[in-house]
């Protein structure tokens, strides 16, 4: 099932664009496309996007998380479980002009559902897959792949992993990139605290994604807390969750 809806303008803002990642293979010290910072501030600034939308920023750092996704004009770009769409939101913005955003989920909820019902986007394509098969059959090859705060909860639902992650390795284009963000666990966990406590091992993460063909390109530490103790559910956190960044790259 796929919903297609209509333009929103983009409003201009300026702000400091500050993060750090960790350059990992050679040459990878930045994605393919030089961040704007007015830009990245215009799309954060934009009217579009929910109350909601800027509560969950000072936590999510969207100034950070663009640059070091990549996201750029033009691009076709694939965000897996999509949620409320807070991130689908940025990147739908984030592609115009003349990209697609496409933002899939299992089951489109009522937030997502609202979301594009109240501001219809043409570039903003609601795709209703199953996570082990996310990629829409008609999409062309795409640049980007995102998942965002939703990989530990995958391992505890009964998805093929190693289809999924073999099948955005297949929809991306040479050079293109998967970036995953995730609470993080305490070392060593695996994929155990996945359903208790909503977090993940980052070394499981890079470990099946590279079994998928992918090499780690950079990592992030602009989500990085290391006061939180990683041993409460990251839905309660007495502080902001530790959470790694990890961009990969298919060669």
């Amino acid at each position: 099932m796929k919903l297609r809806f209509g333009v929103v303008p983009i409003v201009v803002a300026v702000v400091l664009v500050t993060g750090c990642v960790t350059s990992v293979a050679p040459g990878s010290d930045s994605p393919r496309t030089p961040s704007n910072p007015a830009r990245v501030a215009a799309i954060i600034a934009n009217p579009i996007r929910s109350d909601a939308d800027r509560a969950l920023d000072a936590e999510r750092k969207p100034a950070q998380f663009l640059p070091f996704t990549g996201v750029a004009p033009g691009m076709r770009v694939l965000d897996v479980s999509t949620g409320a769409g807070y991130t689908s939101q940025l990147l739908a913005l984030a592609v115009l002009p003349g990209g697609t955003l496409y933002a899939q989920t299992p089951r489109p909820g009522a937030a997502i559902t609202k979301r594009l019902a109240e501001h219809p986007q043409a570039d903003f394509v609601l795709v209703q897959r199953p996570f082990d098969d996310p990629i829409p059959p008609d999409a062309p090859k795409l640049d980007l792949v995102t998942l965002v705060l939703n990989y530990h909860d995958i391992t505890h639902l009964p998805v093929d992993r190693v289809k999924m992650n073999k099948a955005i390795f297949d929809a991306l284009k040479p050079g293109g990139h998967y970036v995953i963000v995730d609470h993080s666990s305490r070392p060593g966990r695996g994929v155990s605290e996945g359903k208790t406590l909503h977090r993940i091992d980052e070394a499981v993460v890079k470990h099946e994604v590279e079994q998928a063909g992918f090499k780690l390109d950079a990592e992030g530490d602009f989500l990085r807390n290391p006061a939180d103790p990683r041993d409460v559910p990251s839905s309660r956190p007495a502080v902001p969750t530790d959470k790694f960044a990890l961009r990969f790259v298919k060669p």
